[in-house]
């Protein structure tokens, strides 16, 4: 059946219209038109003073409603943790399972096949990072559970390359061969640079190899030094690097954020993550990752010692701090949570409403609250 949102400002994902109804149906945007052009048998959803834009894209999402993906890779899991980010504006997310066992890695490609096969609303795909990084940027990942890729590691994941939707792999030049990303490229995945102690040189030779993200800009990556650039300088100065942001404000310092969004060179973007662990869309106070206990505390989810274990943040959040604390336009920081994160991965029918487009997408108050969510066509979330 198709429908029609009337009567919003329309965030295509491009630009903003006005006076337009955004009109779709469960297979799709059909496009935008003017409301007296609307199909008379359309269901109309008014929208009066609101913003209609594109759903947000998270690349990054460990878990949320109480799931740790590494603690249930299971379909179950991944249905749990996409209604979880659904009440904050994602509409589609890639499940993220950080180091662990190669045991843990085939279950969690094995529940990304079948919410795929599924058609799991909001599931884009996985998100597999680690085990293979360097230990002198190890974060939060278990240092017991990081390793070389051998082989047989890579034919894995060749042999599962796009049998469950998006793939996209973080790793670390310490860890893997330029042949090895190369190869796996060519299989389809999207190969991200991250956790590394690399320098700058050395990330642009695995560029030219295929990598083409880094993983969580600033965060467990070598830093911008005046001699050496290191992975920052790379990401920011070649246009073929594409990086994900947490902007929470803990785990970048704003004005470092404001300098890398000024700085980034195209046409590779910065878009936003969450690296959002199980307690997003919940009240719990703490969780254990691989034995250990992540507590939540003021705003940060850390280990004992006080390292940074992964966001308690959401997609909308981190939108109203790239437009409010950095000063970034409307549009730039909708594009930074949709657009941008789907063309990084090739998801062209992702982060925008053209014709053909997924009808994913979101209702905004003028103050940026979040009014309903839909994915597919279908309202998934609604606020009360």
């Amino acid at each position: 059946m198709k429908k029609a949102v009337c009567g919003a400002r329309i965030f295509d994902g491009e630009r903003f219209h006005d006076g337009l109804a955004l009109v779709f149906s469960e297979d799709g945007v059909e496009g935008l038109a003017a409301e007296r052009r609307v199909p008379p048998d359309a269901e109309i959803i008014r929208a009066d003073g609101l913003i209609v834009a594109p759903g947000f894209v998270d690349l990054q999402v460990n878990g949320g409603g109480g799931v740790l993906f590494n603690n249930d890779p299971s379909l179950s899991g991944i249905e749990t943790i996409c209604r979880a980010h659904q009440q904050f504006g994602t509409t589609s997310l890639l499940p993220t399972l950080i180091t662990d066992t190669r045991e843990t890695v085939e279950k969690a490609v094995a529940a990304g096949q079948a919410a795929y096969e599924a058609s799991v609303p909001g599931y884009l795909g996985l998100h597999l990072e680690g085990p293979h990084l360097s230990l002198a940027r190890k974060g939060t990942h278990d240092p017991a559970l990081i390793r070389s890729m051998e082989d047989d590691d890579c034919d894995f994941l060749v042999a599962h390359a796009g049998a469950f939707g998006v793939s996209l792999t973080t790793v670390a030049p310490e860890s893997v061969r330029r042949q090895q990303v190369a190869r796996l490229v060519e299989a389809g995945f999207t190969v991200s640079l991250g956790h590394t102690a690399t320098d700058c040189a050395t990330a642009r030779e695995y560029r030219m190899a295929g990598a083409s993200m880094a993983t969580h800009l600033f965060n467990a990556m070598s830093p911008l030094g005046h001699r050496e650039p290191g992975l920052v300088g790379a990401v920011l100065s070649d246009g073929a690097f594409s990086c994900g942001l947490i902007a929470d404000g803990f785990h970048v310092d704003p004005v470092a954020m404001g300098v890398a969004v000024r700085a980034k060179k195209g046409p590779g973007r910065i878009f936003l993550v969450t690296d959002a662990m199980s307690v997003t869309g919940t009240d719990l106070e703490s969780f254990t990752l691989n034995g250990r206990t992540i507590y939540r505390r003021g705003g940060r989810l850390t280990l004992e010692d006080g390292t940074l274990a992964g966001a308690d943040t959401d997609m909308l959040t981190c939108v109203r701090n790239c437009h409010r604390l950095l000063g970034v336009p409307l549009e730039e920081a909708l594009r930074m949570a949709s657009l941008y994160p789907a063309d990084a991965v090739g998801a062209r029918h992702k982060g925008r409403l053209a014709q053909g487009a997924d009808a994913d997408f979101v209702l905004l108050g003028e103050d940026l609250s979040l009014k309903a969510t839909f994915v597919g066509g279908a309202c998934v979330y609604a606020a009360e």
